[in-house]
């Protein structure tokens, strides 16, 4: 079995450019440059008859992953709306206020979740503790972690990465994310076998619009989907076996 590609998107072109790469599983957001939050209903819907599995992330707003109950209110409304639309799962995660992850409030999302595949995103990178994170994810029944190793990059926290990927010991995915390209994944997989790896598969985009970068609305970063950085990284998935 090859490694398995997950790619993150934020937009309708984002979303066909997985695809059409050859991604094998799509990760839907908006406003990736904010690290993901729950896509729009109208990017929803239109992931909603893609060929390959889309889990969307359940994210309110922007920042820490201490959720208030008005937050966990809309998390269990979107992941509903998600349920409704026919998506194949979720992203989701939360913390408690010194980093640990708030097992109550990963427990009534879980159980909300019933009939979809559960992801924790990178509220793992926040946890004091590798271990005890990693079995309180398991006994919720999520099926894989989405770490970068509790750093910036996943190869800036490759030791993290590789002890996650031992004290899990085949009983849940360990999905590397963060800065992983066609460039470097053959580095981390060498040291780490993963059987999935996550990816923008980015470029950086010039504004389109001068008078939209000057009031805001578009930044000098601004990144999208690029096809051929999918297909090249579909490719090099496709010739390592796990």
């Amino acid at each position: 079995m090859s490694v398995l590609l997950e790619v993150c998107v934020d937009s309708s072109e984002g979303l066909a450019a997985a695809i059409n790469g050859g991604a094998d599983r799509v990760e839907l957001c908006s406003a990736l440059e904010l690290g993901g939050l729950t896509p729009t209903p109208g990017l929803i819907r239109q992931a909603a008859v893609s060929p390959i599995p889309i889990y969307a992330m359940i994210r309110p707003r922007p920042g820490n992953f201490v959720f208030s109950e008005a937050d966990i209110d809309a998390m269990l409304h979107e992941i509903d709306a998600v349920r409704s639309a026919g998506l194949a799962g979720v992203v989701l995660g939360a913390n408690l206020a010194d980093g640990q992850l708030d097992h109550t409030t990963l427990d009534r999302l879980m159980r909300q979740c019933d009939g979809l595949g559960v992801t924790l995103h990178r509220a793992f990178d926040l946890v004091p503790d590798l271990t005890e994170a990693v079995e309180i994810i398991i006994e919720l029944g999520f099926e894989r972690i989405l770490t970068s190793g509790r750093s910036l990059t996943a190869f800036a926290g490759i030791d993290d990465l590789e002890q996650t990927f031992e004290v899990s010991n085949g009983r849940i995915k360990v999905m590397p994310g963060s800065g992983i390209n066609i460039s470097n994944a053959g580095a981390l997989l060498d040291r780490i076998p993963f059987g999935e790896i996550h990816s923008s598969c980015a470029s950086i985009m010039p504004p389109v619009s001068e008078a939209a970068r000057r009031l805001g609305f578009e930044t000098a970063s601004q990144k999208q989907t690029s096809v051929d950085l999918v297909r090249a990284l579909k490719n090099y998935c496709l010739s390592r076996q796990v």
